[in-house]
């Protein structure tokens, strides 16, 4: 990651196009040593979001809306991450460069999804509809890890959450002042994404019945 890529704005075209050739940039069949020994660390976050009656998703409900916000990554506060993505790509193996923002600098971070789940799960003895996906890190990334987003509807009672877990660490990060600063404020950027992630898919969920204030809260960062 070049200087002038931090400082200010870089071409998203062609750093997105670059993305098909790069690799993982851990080994998931290695996932065995992804201990806290080894400075691996391991997320969770639930975000209730409005219910359902009980049975399946109904059309256009809070588990429905959920899931349309999932697949283009519009649940992510845009005032600190903005996805760059071919949208008409299969979701399944998109590679997506995100642009984190902070201090008013510039991160272009590659991923590519890597798994999609549609199936109902049995959890604790109740059984759960659950769609999702995730993204796993690329070469060049500040860390190395992965990021599963689902969202949840129990078919007893109806109620839907939104759901995050995640695996990280820091990957080598050969420009020092990017090193230093990441070591400073990396852990807790990460966590401030994932809350305000929560928090935007509740407000973007509760809202979806007024189309009017669910298009302005999409477009505000």
């Amino acid at each position: 990651m070049s200087l002038r890529e931090v400082l200010g704005r870089a071409d998203c075209a062609k750093l997105l196009d670059e993305l098909p050739a790069k690799e993982l940039n851990f080994d998931p069949d290695r996932r065995a040593e992804f201990i806290p020994d080894y400075g691996w660390r391991f997320d969770f976050y639930r975000q209730p979001l409005p219910g359902e009656p009980p049975g399946p998703p109904v059309p256009d409900g809070s588990w429905e809306t959920a899931r349309l916000l999932m697949r283009d990554y519009e649940f992510v506060d845009p005032s600190i991450v903005r996805a760059f993505f071919r949208a008409d790509a299969p979701l399944e193996g998109r590679n997506m460069l995100l642009e984190a923002r902070f201090l008013g600098l510039h991160f272009y971070l590659g991923v590519r999804v890597v798994a999609v789940i549609d199936e109902t799960r049995e959890e604790d003895g109740r059984r759960a509809r659950v769609w999702g996906w995730s993204y796993a890190t690329l070469e060049d990334h500040l860390e190395m890890g992965q990021m599963d987003y689902e969202v949840w509807k129990w078919l007893d009672a109806g109620g839907v959450e939104f759901r995050i877990h995640a695996f990280s660490r820091v990957a080598h990060i050969s420009n020092p002042l990017v090193r230093l600063g990441f070591h400073l404020f990396g852990r807790g950027q990460q966590k401030r994404f994932a809350r305000l992630a929560c928090e935007r898919m509740a407000r973007l969920n509760a809202a979806s019945a007024d189309r009017g204030a669910f298009e302005a809260l999409r477009t505000t960062a």
